[in-house]
């Protein structure tokens, strides 16, 4: 079974930190404007709808001539923890044909690749959101982040993710 993505569909690359907006869309290859505002075309495997969030509506006109980047203005502080939904239907739309540990194996391996992409940007708090369910997942995730050295973790504010999420805390200073 094939997804059918359509112009104006928000997707991300299954295994790249890269997201981006449908310009055209044909059955052997999609054209995307990243959020780096680059035009590229890729094979439809390789991306998934992207869920973290909804649009209304996109201008997809510009697919021919990039917009001139803006540069975003940080604010002096500290920044918002990076939230990453963990749950399967977030990851693939797939995910009814998949077994449960291949459904493990994608959930850690997108874990994995966020907390190394957060290392080398050096993000100081990453959010693994992962539910509650029967544990299995927090266990896995609590294995992989041991392995690592500068960073320590715990629930997340219980407030708004109550049990079903872990918040990494990346330390700055690696003397």
């Amino acid at each position: 079974m094939s997804r059918k993505f359509k112009k104006g569909d928000r997707i991300t690359f299954i295994d790249d930190d890269v997201r981006g907006v449908v310009a055209f869309a044909k059955a052997e290859s999609l054209t995307i404007i990243t959020d780096e505002e680059i035009e590229i075309q890729v094979d439809p495997k390789q991306v998934i709808l992207d869920q973290t969030f909804q649009i209304g509506t996109v201008d997809i006109s510009m697919a021919e001539e990039p917009k001139k980047k803006q540069s975003k203005k940080r604010k002096k502080g500290q920044l918002p923890p990076i939230e990453v939904d963990l749950h399967i239907h977030q990851l693939t739309n797939k995910d009814a044909y998949m077994q449960p540990h291949e459904k493990l194996d994608l959930q850690l391996q997108v874990a994995r690749s966020k907390v190394e992409w957060a290392l080398q940007n050096r993000i100081p708090k990453l959010i693994l959101i992962h539910g509650v369910g029967t544990g299995v997942l927090k266990t896995e995730l609590e294995y992989l982040l041991n392995r690592y050295e500068h960073l320590t973790y715990y629930d997340a504010d219980f407030k708004k993710y109550g049990l079903g999420a872990t918040e990494v805390y990346f330390y700055q200073n690696k003397s």
